[in-house]
């Protein structure tokens, strides 16, 4: 079975690697996105899919936009299906027909919930206790293709979008190998997507700002639907703070929303319900550090509230 695999960021590199290593499967080459600048100094960096294609010696396609002359290549490829694990671009109708068995999207969501650029994150925002995986037959529109395979998974008490994303890359693997087969041997059944649509929208820093005038179930939602990208934030004394996981504390409930006070070694800080608990936090331009550490750095005259 040869296989066009198209992918980009780090969450798309074990499926990559699981395709190239299983028997049976040759991986003809590796369609991404071009190099983009990262860091302070903006170096222009290749793509995580593209490292790990090239240890791997296969061949890469960079471009950020299909074209028609990038289609004909990708017919001569000969590729019998193609696997998209998160490229970030749209494939158009011309380039979905020049692979003969299709494209198979591997999407981390049960479809029909949560379709769009980010759906690990939107779930845990919304509080979701159960997250998948699912592999669909891709069409012109938004993840909205026939169902090939599913799997779920159960959230853990610790786990944020990053811990998420990254254990259903590796586990949700074989599940797209195993369709792409099917698809292949025509042993597939795709199926309509049934059921309540959810869309899941590609998250904004705004998205990470902590909203104190919610409830503390709410918050600690949040916090773990965008971390560690773009990353909670809040503001005090006209900068941001950033923070990552929040505890919730229902045995603390005389706080005001925002009000911050260090108990021993807890930091609190109210909501529009009880109190949440935070363990670290990264003033601007500083490290992440302890939040009790923190909060025993500042003045203790000074009355923390939160914006």
């Amino acid at each position: 079975m040869k296989i066009l695999y198209a992918g980009t960021p780090s969450v798309a590199v074990p499926p990559l690697a699981h395709l190239a290593e299983r028997p049976g499967t040759e991986v003809v080459a590796v369609l991404t996105r071009t190099d983009a600048p990262v860091g302070r100094k903006k170096v222009l960096t290749p793509s995580p899919v593209a490292q790990e294609a090239q240890e791997r010696g296969l061949p890469v396609l960079k471009a950020n936009r299909i074209d028609a002359e990038l289609t004909e290549r990708i017919r001569g490829l000969g590729a019998d299906v193609a696997a998209v694990v998160a490229y970030g671009a749209l494939v158009p109708r011309a380039a979905l027909d020049a692979v003969p068995h299709g494209w198979i999207n591997l999407h981390f969501s049960l479809l029909p919930q949560w379709r769009g650029a980010a759906p690990v994150q939107r779930a845990l925002m919304a509080g979701d206790t159960v997250v998948g995986a699912s592999t669909f037959l891709l069409e012109a529109g938004l993840d909205t293709g026939p169902v090939v395979g599913t799997m779920t998974d159960e959230l853990r008490p610790e786990d944020t979008a990053g811990t998420v994303l990254e254990r259903l890359s590796r586990t949700a693997a074989p599940l797209l190998a195993d369709s792409l087969r099917a698809v292949v041997e025509g042993t597939a059944r795709p199926t309509a997507q049934q059921g309540e649509v959810s869309l899941a929208p590609k998250l904004t820093a705004e998205d990470g700002r902590v909203r104190w005038m919610d409830p503390a179930v709410a918050v600690v939602h949040q916090v773990r639907g965008v971390t560690p990208e773009p990353g909670a934030w809040t503001r005090l004394d006209g900068r941001r703070l950033k923070l990552e996981r929040v505890v919730a504390r229902p045995d603390e409930r005389e706080l005001a929303p925002g009000e911050c006070v260090l108990r021993g070694d807890a930091v609190l800080v109210g909501t529009g319900s009880y109190a949440v608990q935070l363990t670290t936090v990264q003033p601007a331009g500083k490290k992440i550090m302890d939040a009790a550490a923190w909060a025993r750095g500042r003045s203790t005259e000074d009355e923390v509230v939160f914006e």
